[in-house]
Formats: structure tokens, sequence, C-alpha cells
């Protein structure tokens, strides 16, 4: 081995001919996105007479560890879009660094800004099924939320596949099996949106929130709702949930040192 400090460990060359890191290449796919280190959870959008209402909790969790409690993971896009992300959090840094360009691009075109809603969904439906397909993909699921050319309440998801799919209410995460079951009971098919108003809309996002804190091992307290109306977009942030009391559990049989 030569032992000069600036190549201490490596093979002698005068012994084994020059040292080449040519067997450390590969023409395998990148991996080195593959393994997502921080992330956030559930994500629910609800639609209502007049808009669509969103929201998020604040958690992103380092794997097991509720690591980082200020994370806001709704992004407003020029006053007609809200974007709700769940899924890797630098994925998440890197989508809105490209949704920040894109509104400077347009905010500057000669036209103005014309995109709305949809427009943003199919835009970032490819960009997720492009990274996909590079074997790069990008780990997020992101659920859109607006209007569309028509002006009628529009709300759309897509995952990290590129795969888009829309309802009058959606969740991400956990969500998907806990918020769901409530918003489809809350609000079943056969009752028309013109029927939901905004503060129906709230409420059972704030109902969703509260079940996924009590049951959700990575969600958080504290959240972060928007309401997107014909009339401009609302976002109120650091929220906290209500009666957040865990004093039911003495109630339950087993617990603590009730037996009976």
């Amino acid at each position: 081995m030569n032992h000069y400090p600036e190549v201490w460990g490596r093979p002698r060359d005068d012994i084994y001919g020059p040292y080449t890191s040519s067997y450390l290449q590969t023409t395998g796919p990148k991996t080195h996105t593959q393994s997502p280190a921080v992330t956030g959870t559930s994500v629910i959008a609800v639609k209502f007479n007049g808009g669509v209402a969103i929201a998020a909790d604040n958690l992103a969790s380092y794997g097991s560890l509720a690591r980082f409690s200020d994370v806001k993971r709704l992004r407003v896009f020029s006053d007609s879009a809200v974007i709700g992300f769940s899924g890797d959090v630098s994925d998440m840094q890197y989508i809105d660094r490209l949704l920040g360009s894109i509104d400077i691009r347009e905010n500057y075109s000669t036209h103005g800004n014309m995109l709305n809603a949809k427009n943003l969904h199919t835009y970032l439906s490819k960009v997720l099924y492009k990274r996909r397909s590079e074997f790069n993909p990008l780990w997020n699921h992101i659920l859109v939320a607006g209007f569309d050319e028509d002006k009628k309440p529009f709300l759309s998801s897509a995952d990290l596949l590129g795969t888009t799919f829309s309802a009058p209410h959606l969740a991400t995460g956990f969500g998907a099996h806990l918020a769901v079951p409530i918003l489809r009971r809350l609000f079943p098919e056969e009752r028309p949106i013109e029927e939901i108003s905004k503060e129906d809309a709230e409420a059972a996002l704030k109902e969703c929130l509260k079940v996924l804190w009590y049951r959700d091992a990575r969600s958080l307290d504290k959240y972060s709702i928007a309401v997107i109306t014909s009339e401009g977009i609302e976002v109120k942030e650091d929220q906290r949930i209500d009666a957040q009391s865990w004093a039911f559990a003495e109630s339950v049989k087993g617990y603590g040192a009730q037996v009976n």
C-alpha cells in the first residue's frame, strides 16, 4: 500500500498500475433519490358550492421521528390555484422552485398569467410522468385545487407515477384510508356540490384532521388550510385542532389501572 498522505491507502502505482475508478461506473438507473428521508403525510381537499377547500398538517417526519413541525405543505400559485404536497420534502421544494420559475415567466409574458388550476395540474402530471420514465421519480403525491377554464371548481391528484385522478373530495397518504370514508359519509355521491357550503367543507376538513391526529402516527395537531373561491384564495396557517385531549382514554377498558 502507498503510505504517502495524499494517496494513503491506495495500491502503489509502480506495482499495481495506476489507480482507476472505472469499475465504479454503471449504466443502471440513478438511485440517489430512491429513498425519501424527510416526508410529509396527508393532504385533504373537498369541493363545495363556489370553490374548493384544502388542508394539510405542518409535520415533516425524518423516518419515524416527528422532526420538523413547521413545514408548510400548501403552495399558492399566482392567486389561481393551491397545490398540496405529500411525500418527500426535498422533491416538494424542487417542484416549488419549478412553479416559481413558471410563475415569473407567465407574469412577465405579454398576455399575463393565463394558467388555471387545470392547466397547472396537467403540467405537473407530465413532469411527474417524465421523471418516472427516467427512473428518477419525484416522490410526491400532490393535489391541485382551484378553477378550470369554465370557472368551475377543480380538484385533481397526481402521484409519482404521473397517474391522475379527479373526484369531489380527495386525500393523499394515510388520509386516503381514514379521511376519504369520512368525506364520503358527509358528502355522498347523491348529494350535489351545490348543497355543500364553505362552512360545511371547512368543518369536514377539520374533523378529518382531528381523526388523523388521533390515528396517524405521522400527523400533527398544527395545520394549514386554504379556501379557493371566485373572490380569491384565503390561507390560514398555524391553526390548531380543537379538543385534542386524550381524556377519553381513561374510559377505555384496559387503559392504565382500569381493568373492569
